[in-house]
């Protein structure tokens, strides 16, 4: 265990430095200017010339970088062009409404997914097998911001049963959970079903039938901690796309997340938060995939004895 976690860290000590360097790379071959949007369309271009080397941008592409790299290794994370303050300070002020829509849509997520997967692989071949691959394939294939205004118009406009917009209550994060939790749910549903059936054909699930065990247990107890594996890794990755922010949920219900920090960086240019931004999505990437590792021996111990 001690092993594959130093193994686990160096790769993601590696992964982190490949996604800085790549991400600094693209963000610096765009044509727009950080200086130039910082200092106005009316600005001289003396103006321009001296806000670029205020911020280092008149320096080798190389050095910058190294710059960059030599404050990231001690936590740094740059100072925001635009807002004139730490990245890592706007990060962490966004990051409790990051945290509470990740975990609210994942619980939506799994329990959909699972529950109608199963569902649909105990009744394999009938109609609500058809129905749930219906909905999940429609949950899938809908576009996130046609179901945020879908579930806008009918709970929140229509029914008035939860808010519009906005943050700190349990009724302002129903809706925007649900609208990241369809679409996870699709996918989770058809993973589920496609497991469950090859492992209610397996040699030990019939054995148990013969020894007359109950559905309930078989399901329960035998089947589904086999077939729920491989969503554990899809846990691993979703828990680093929502830290990310999913900035088309976070605009339409105005979720003050890191998707929308990120989104305002983009339209001015802002390198240093975009950089942040990128790199705690990396790193949450690479703790949800490390969790999942170590959680799964929990689920099946045959992982564990291997």
């Amino acid at each position: 265990m001690a092993f594959m976690l130093l193994r686990r860290l160096g790769q993601a000590v590696l992964i982190l430095l490949g996604v800085a360097a790549i991400t600094f790379i693209l963000l610096y071959a765009l044509p727009a200017d950080p200086a130039r949007m910082i200092a106005g369309r009316s600005a001289t271009a003396q103006t321009v010339a001296s806000i670029r080397h205020q911020l280092g941008l008149d320096q080798p592409l190389l050095i910058q970088f190294w710059i960059y790299l030599s404050g990231l290794l001690q936590g740094d994370l740059g100072r925001s062009y635009a807002q004139k303050t730490e990245v890592w300070t706007l990060i962490v002020a966004r990051l409790p409404a990051t945290l509470t829509l990740m975990a609210a849509g994942i619980a939506v997520e799994v329990v959909l997914g699972v529950t109608f997967g199963t569902v649909a692989a105990i009744k394999r071949g009938g109609i609500v097998d058809r129905l749930v691959m219906m909905a999940s394939f429609v949950g899938v294939s809908a576009p996130q911001f046609v179901v945020a205004l879908l579930l806008l118009y009918v709970f929140a406009v229509t029914l008035g049963w939860f808010p519009m917009s906005g943050y700190g209550s349990f009724a302002h994060v129903v809706l925007p959970a649900t609208t990241l939790g369809v679409l996870g749910a699709g996918w989770y549903a058809r993973m589920v079903r496609s497991a469950m059936i090859d492992v209610l054909n397996q040699d030990y699930v019939r054995t148990a039938r013969a020894k007359g065990l109950s559905s309930r247990r078989i399901i329960f107890r035998h089947a589904l901690p086999n077939a729920i594996l491989p969503i554990v890794a899809m846990i691993g990755i979703d828990i680093g796309q929502f830290m990310g922010g999913v900035v088309v949920v976070e605009a339409v219900y105005g979720w003050p997340g890191i998707g929308q920090l990120a989104w305002q960086a983009i339209q001015q240019v802002d390198i240093p938060i975009i950089m942040g931004v990128t790199l705690t999505s990396a790193l949450a990437i690479v703790t949800g995939n490390l969790l999942a590792d170590l959680i799964a021996p929990f689920i099946d111990p045959r992982i564990r004895t291997s």
